[in-house]
């Protein structure tokens, strides 16, 4: 029955305990219309306050219609709010659309009893139920639980949970034993929202910390928040699924009067294939949805008369008679995920803000890594010099558990084969494994994955995707990042001009191929380098000159590409230097060593974290150690407390050259001999990061940062005399071109010329006329460049 007309209730007597003037109460707000907290004095031991909440009440046929909803969403997998946050959020907006249309179905009750119902079903069903009023209460800072028996007013088992408001505490709840994941979700701290694009879709997704003790060990989290289904939703998803590519050849692949096909088009088809599905699927879940209660005018008689029964409360109507359009566009999601998208990891690996995803078996969550410099991280928007990590903690989480996970195998071989189809390549017993790129549609990010099906894995299949971010670094970034210094970005820039062997070694993800691409547009632009890449592409060339080469995996071995194969092909391109992104395989190695003995320039990175494992593993893959000697540098990076810098460069030496340096420091440390199979190899650090974030180099000709004040740069490092070697000039033009290189890397820092292409543009137009470009550089307001040989902030004619 429809509710009474409502009624003013009488006025509190002085001493009622639920007024705002009674005795003992101390505060009394509201924190949404209808919900009134009052904090009132407590006589009992135990707690200082007692926190009291007042919310919508309901008549009989409130009840009712509320219990209808209850039943109708009994069995649905709504989402509820991860924070206090969210849960504000979600009880200011409402329900939307679809849900809305479900009310009108099942409760025909006058507007101020609708609002009161609705407000206890958004509490239980989509928020945090009996939390949620506490969640809407913004002066709420501390919550936590006691045991009743510390309650002297009440007496029991279980535990009660108690509040630290902005100015009482502690306050004791009406809340006992709360439900755990509840009360998880009550107490966590929002660190970010935002949203990933995909396919016209906007997904949000939040990274929170849970405050919780004995619980998760993975306290950071990220959540994916797709859309809810409503009940029968899941199976008319799974029937859309089925149907989806019942048509005929004409709707797949497209007429042959269809030109052009379109951009996203599959190959050999006109069709572009995300359209396709959402059409497809926008056409059946519509037919579903609007026959599931309509069938025949007898269905719509039947209806009539359950309404008029409902108005009764002798039967319910039907809640899914007609559907709302975000209810079709939240199901066509579901349906397009799975088909154009990658299931689980559709959203994961559009997301910007990560650079690894991962999914190790079935039934487990699966992980991220957020970038250092993501929304929610501990250094997002932070200057390099503020990077200090909180109390107690040691820098930004490595990996991030998610609220994605794969239910069943069938479902996660599926996805490990659509990831490698992508790149054409099909798994299967004779070749259950691969190293694939992706390239989805929209994504600028350059996208490496990893994946095996259970052929090999104890545990299911795996997938490991390393996202590179779309905008390369340059030399610039990693200065003010105080990832390395401007000496050895000049360093660098010498051997890379002049086709120097120079080597990036470190464990994985300490950004190895970072610095590798931040540095190569000091590669003339005039010189052709060639990139062999094992499985999946690297390395970023900015040439119009350059060629890069991938191998490629096959069961058959005709059809095998390989990295001897590669070294070949690119010993025919006629390269001025090689850029071997990976050298980990006994293949690659050899082709390294192969390439040193070419005269070409060579670029590269390997896993060995310190000098003595790189020793180990080069000669373990089968290279002579005295190979290590055509190296120029070798530069170490690290990645500590959620910072990624070069730890240490150092150069390898004969045994004449080392016993004629002036040799500072510590033996072991700064330089040193290494013993291996009967060789000996002789090892020099020209430069080092100290613990307090500043460089020391062994060849700093200005003095900074110099190791010692006193003697000849060349009595310290060779690094000089080899390029003199290589480019056939004596070592003090040398030092010179250093010192010019030096001036123009401070005043690119300075100027923070940090795109990637137009930083290559600039050094391509240095090359060309180096004085027109600096007079063009002072005509636009720029006289700091130095010359050769100057000193002021102008250049010389």
């Amino acid at each position: 029955m429809a509710d009474e007309p409502p009624t003013v209730p009488a006025p509190e007597p002085p001493d009622a305990p639920d007024a705002w003037y009674a005795p003992g109460v101390r505060a009394q707000y509201e924190v949404r219309p209808g919900v009134v907290v009052t904090i009132r004095e407590r006589e009992q031991p135990g707690t200082e306050f007692e926190y009291a909440v007042r919310e919508p009440s309901l008549s009989g046929a409130g009840a009712t219609g509320l219990d209808r909803l209850r039943d109708y969403f009994a069995d649905a997998p709504l989402d509820r709010p991860l924070t206090r946050e969210g849960a504000r959020e979600r009880m200011r907006e409402g329900f939307d659309g679809k849900y809305e249309r479900v009310l009108d179905r099942l409760l025909d009750l006058p507007a101020d009893a609708r609002r009161r119902v609705e407000y206890h079903a958004l509490r239980e069903e989509r928020c945090l139920g009996e939390l949620t009023a506490l969640a809407l209460d913004e002066r709420i800072e501390v919550a936590d639980t006691r045991p009743i028996d510390d309650d002297a007013s009440t007496t029991g088992d279980g535990e009660r949970l108690v509040v630290h408001t902005e100015d009482f505490a502690p306050a004791a709840t009406g809340v006992t034993d709360p439900d755990e994941d509840l009360l998880s979700r009550f107490v966590s701290e929002r660190l970010a929202r935002y949203t990933v694009e995909f396919r016209g879709f906007e997904i949000p997704v939040v990274r929170y910390r849970e405050h919780t003790l004995g619980g998760d060990p993975f306290v950071a989290k990220y959540a994916v928040q797709e859309p809810d289904l409503l009940p029968g939703d899941e199976e008319l998803v799974a029937a859309c699924k089925e149907r989806v590519w019942e048509t005929g050849t004409d709707a797949v692949l497209g007429r042959a009067d269809e030109t052009p096909p379109d951009r996203d088009a599959e190959p050999g088809t006109t069709r572009d294939r995300t359209a396709f599905v959402r059409e497809r699927a926008e056409e059946l879940l519509s037919r579903r949805l609007t026959a599931r209660n309509t069938r025949t005018w007898l269905d719509a008689t039947r209806h009539r008369v359950r309404s008029a029964l409902a108005e009764h409360g002798l039967a319910l109507p039907p809640a899914g008679e007609r559907y709302a359009e975000d209810r079709l566009d939240d199901l066509v999601y579901h349906v397009l995920r799975d088909f154009v998208g990658f299931g689980p990891l559709t959203v994961p690996i559009r997301d910007p803000h990560l650079e690894d995803v991962e999914a190790n078996r079935v039934g487990e969550r699966v992980k991220v890594v957020p970038r250092s410099d993501a929304p929610g991280s501990e250094y997002h928007g932070a200057d390099a010099g503020d990077r200090t990590p909180g109390p107690g903690r040691d820098g930004p989480e490595r990996r991030v558990p998610t609220n994605l996970a794969f239910d069943d195998e069938t479902t996660f071989v599926n996805v490990v084969r659509q990831l490698a189809a992508a790149d054409g390549v099909e798994l299967d017993a004779s070749q259950p494994s691969a190293k694939v790129n992706l390239d989805p549609p929209g994504v600028d990010e350059t996208i490496r994955c990893a994946v095996a099906l259970p052929v090999i894995t104890e545990d299911g299949p795996h997938v490991s995707i390393r996202k590179q971010a779309p905008g390369a670094l340059t030399p610039v970034d990693l200065v003010e990042r105080d990832a390395l210094s401007v000496d050895l970005v000049a360093l660098l820039w010498l051997f890379y001009e002049h086709h120097g062997v120079v080597l990036f070694s470190g464990p994985t993800g300490v950004g190895k191929t970072t610095l590798l691409n931040a540095h190569m547009p000091f590669v003339d632009y005039q010189d052709r380098p060639v990139s062999i890449d094992e499985g999946s592409r690297e390395v970023r060339l900015p040439h119009e000159t350059g060629v890069s080469l991938s191998t490629r995996d096959h069961q058959d071995e005709f059809k095998r590409v390989t990295m001897a194969d590669l070294m070949t092909e690119s010993n025919y391109l006629n390269p001025d230097i090689e850029v071997i992104a990976e050298i980990n395989t006994s293949e690659s190695f050899e082709t390294f060593g192969e390439s040193l003995n070419t005269g070409h320039g060579i670029l590269g990175t390997t896993h060995a974290e310190d000098v003595e494992k790189l020793v180990n593993r080069v000669v373990e893959q089968g290279l002579p150690a005295y190979l290590l000697r055509e190296i120029d540098l070798v530069v170490f990076p690290k990645h500590a407390a959620g910072e990624r810098y070069v730890a240490e460069a150092v150069e390898f030496l004969s045994a004449t050259a080392y016993e004629a340096l002036d040799r500072p420091g510590d033996p072991g440390r700064d330089h040193g001999t290494i013993e291996k199979d009967g060789t000996t190899v002789h090892w020099n650090r020209v430069a080092r990061r100290d613990h307090d974030g500043g460089f020391r180099h062994a060849f700093a000709l200005d003095g900074a940062g110099s190791e010692s004040a006193g003697g000849a740069v060349s009595d310290r490092t060779r690094v000089f005399e080899r390029l003199a070697r290589t480019t056939d000039r004596p070592v003090e033009d040398v030092e010179q071109e250093f010192r010019r290189k030096r001036r123009y890397v401070e005043h690119l820092v300075r100027e923070e010329r940090d795109d990637f292409e137009e930083l290559f543009g600039f050094l391509a137009d240095l090359r060309a006329n180096e004085a027109a470009t600096v007079e063009r550089v002072q005509d636009r307001g720029t006289r700091d460049v130095v010359a050769d040989g100057g000193s002021g902030s102008a250049p010389h004619d």
